[in-house]
């Protein structure tokens, strides 16, 4: 009776989180499709005015293509270097890998708007604010996921056939490539959509590192906000929402089957 009583709270708590988090996302995506100009609480038609208005819209689509632009660039530069930072790791000692970690994950517990700031004061004294100090901005903080889902598939590795791989007359650079790269692969693929991910969805650290007259869609909502929002915006959050479901899918996905793989091979998790 008590078991069955404690099953049912706990499935009556997850409903209720899942509506709190979906249902304001539901009406977004409703709100999108919804003909009435004035007041999106009334509902006014089905229409696909909002999607045909975006693309029309230039200073919408440029905003979607900087995020686009600044997310995959920031997610390929932090993924080399935070790979990079991991395989150098192999060898060093347990202080050291300890240290590089906690000060890898700085970025990663501190709060977005003190991470934003202290770069814009970074950037401000030496250069102005342009798009590059936004992609450089976006690799600080992004790396950290980048190392965290990188240096588990580095911990499993077997560095046996890296040392044969030698003996056999490769070379370092060669025998990274064609030995570790291809053993971490999975770990790397992942850290890239979660980089991709977080970067998509930055606001604090895009605002204070961007140069003026630059957006990107976050950005770009703020100051719609302020003066009512278009249509337009709720079709372009709609679209950035199926982007990132579909790239946290991809996540989901990679992850369950390496899981299935570990379990089918007997490596304990």
């Amino acid at each position: 009776m008590v078991n069955g009583i404690k099953k049912t709270a706990e499935k009556v708590y997850l409903v209720i989180i899942l509506l709190l988090l979906y249902i304001p996302i539901a009406l977004l995506v409703i709100s999108s499709f919804n003909a009435s100009e004035r007041n999106k609480a009334v509902w006014g038609g089905f229409t696909f005015k909002a999607y045909a208005e975006l693309i029309q819209d230039e200073i919408v689509m440029g905003a979607l293509y900087n995020t686009l632009l600044l997310a995959g660039g920031a997610s390929l530069i932090a993924t080399i270097l935070g790979t990079l930072v991991c395989i150098g790791m192999i060898n060093m000692k347990k202080r050291s890998k300890s240290f590089i970690m906690g000060v890898t994950q700085i970025p990663l517990l501190n709060s977005d708007i003190v991470t934003g700031i202290s770069l814009m004061l970074l950037f401000t004294r030496f250069a102005d604010l342009s798009f590059v100090t936004m992609l450089v901005a976006h690799v600080t903080f992004i790396i950290p996921y980048v190392v965290l889902s990188v240096q588990p598939k580095v911990l499993q590795l077997n560095l046996s056939t890296y040392e044969a791989a030698l003996d056999l007359g490769a070379s370092h650079l060669y025998a990274m490539w064609k030995v570790i790269i291809p053993e971490i692969m999975p770990g790397i693929l992942s850290g890239f959509l979660l980089a991709f991910t977080m970067s998509l969805d930055d606001f604090s650290v895009t605002y204070f590192t961007k140069a003026p007259g630059l957006n990107t869609m976050s950005t770009m909502i703020n100051a719609e906000y302020r003066k009512g929002i278009q249509t337009e915006i709720y079709a372009l959050s709609t679209i950035v929402f199926i982007i990132v479901l579909f790239v946290l899918f991809i996540i989901n996905r990679r992850s369950e089957k390496a899981y299935k793989q570990r379990e089918e091979s007997g490596v304990a998790l």
